[in-house]
């Protein structure tokens, strides 16, 4: 038997069904009817409402950031979290060309230009080894203590790592090398719910990071994002631009500031608490599944993508590297025709049209995973 079918009957086992599987679908197993009735009871299923609250709660309970501030998804959280760093028109931001297009999205539409720097084999995402050397070449520190491009003068303003499918980048080194050129950390956390570094959760390292709860996450609340601030006052700022920068009144409107209506409606905050009351029994159930995966590739010709060795992954997309680009098509065309979805990994950023001539390094890494890298189904599954 082939691989295909070896992989789609493991698959079909795994999820015990005949039917169509998909690469991650939500799962609503607890309180989530309960929570959205109650809304529609209250008839507050706009941007007022307890649940808003409650899940901004959750989630810094959850991950130990000092302020969660809700938005309508994560691409939103996304921009504000850039915003928040102080990236303006015409600034630099570092980023991986091996991600969501939301990523580059969120600059593009703040006049900053994504640079593309190289990923890790290891995490998938930004290699801080690849970040030094562009920025040896290609970066000098002005009188202000600014990294600047030496041919356009312009102001490197934000480093911008993905956690690619929920694997924790090399945060540590990362780290240090922002300090080093005096560049922000804004982690792209939109993935990685669940996902920690050395025992601390991602999105917390940077000043300001974003999580996504669209509807292909671990959790979902339909849309849905956070931006994870890592100081409590600069997080209640945060809050305030993205509620239209209203000043509070009985009745007045009066705006202090320009500001972004990116609030998540109460409706879409009750689907999340009830998520997150489900959320370490998803991860369990992903794990087992990744394990289920990692043994059954064991000794085969393709590699499954494990945890790096700092981390615990959430699992997010599991995936695979095929052993060349012909084995990786068969792969998807089979599994596809027979009802078990997978898919390549996105086409890098530089190859896309609005993206093609932004500066970058060499790519070499980026390019091999892009070519041989397949996701396979990802659903929790208790059996896995």
């Amino acid at each position: 038997m082939n691989m295909h079918k070896k992989l789609i009957k493991f698959v079909r086992d795994t999820y015990q069904t005949t039917e169509f599987i998909p690469l991650h679908a939500p799962t609503f197993s607890g309180n989530e009817k309960e929570y959205v009735n109650i809304t529609l009871d209250s008839t507050f299923v706009s941007s007022v409402g307890k649940y808003v609250d409650q899940f901004e709660q959750q989630i810094e309970a959850y991950t130990g950031t000092a302020k969660a501030i809700a938005t309508v998804n994560g691409t939103a959280a996304l921009h504000t979290a850039l915003y928040m760093a102080g990236v303006k028109s015409g600034d630099l931001v570092i980023t991986q060309a091996l991600t969501f297009v939301a990523t580059c999205n969120a600059l593009y539409h703040m006049g900053a230009e994504p640079v593309f720097v190289d990923v890790s084999k290891i995490s998938l995402g930004l290699c801080p080894k690849a970040l030094d050397l562009y920025l040896e070449d290609n970066a000098f520190i002005n009188n202000d203590g600014l990294s600047q491009h030496k041919i356009t003068q312009q102001v490197f303003r934000a480093v911008v790592p993905m956690h690619t499918f929920g694997h924790p980048v090399e945060l540590d080194e990362l780290m240090a090398v922002c300090t080093k050129w005096n560049i922000t950390l804004v982690e792209d956390a939109a993935e990685s719910l669940g996902s920690f570094y050395k025992d601390q959760h991602t999105g917390t390292f940077g000043a300001f990071s974003a999580v996504s709860f669209n509807g292909n996450k671990v959790i979902t609340t339909g849309g849905g994002g956070m931006v994870l601030c890592k100081n409590y006052d600069e997080g209640m700022h945060t809050k305030h631009i993205t509620t239209t920068a209203k000043v509070p009144h009985p009745y007045e409107f009066f705006h202090d500031e320009a500001g972004f209506n990116y609030r998540l409606p109460n409706l879409n905050a009750a689907l999340g608490c009830a998520q997150m009351e489900v959320l370490p029994k998803f991860l369990a159930q992903k794990r087992e599944l990744a394990f289920g995966y990692k043994r059954f590739f064991k000794d085969t010709d393709f590699k499954f993508i494990e945890e790096p060795e700092y981390a615990k992954s959430n699992y997010w997309l599991n995936a695979i590297i095929c052993p060349d680009i012909a084995s990786r098509e068969s792969l998807i065309q089979q599994t596809n025709a027979n009802g078990v979805m997978t898919r390549p990994i996105w086409k890098l950023m530089h190859r896309l049209p609005m993206f093609e001539n932004a500066k970058r390094g060499d790519l070499s890494s980026s390019e091999w995973i892009e070519s041989c890298l397949v996701n396979i189904p990802s659903s929790p599954a208790s059996n896995g």
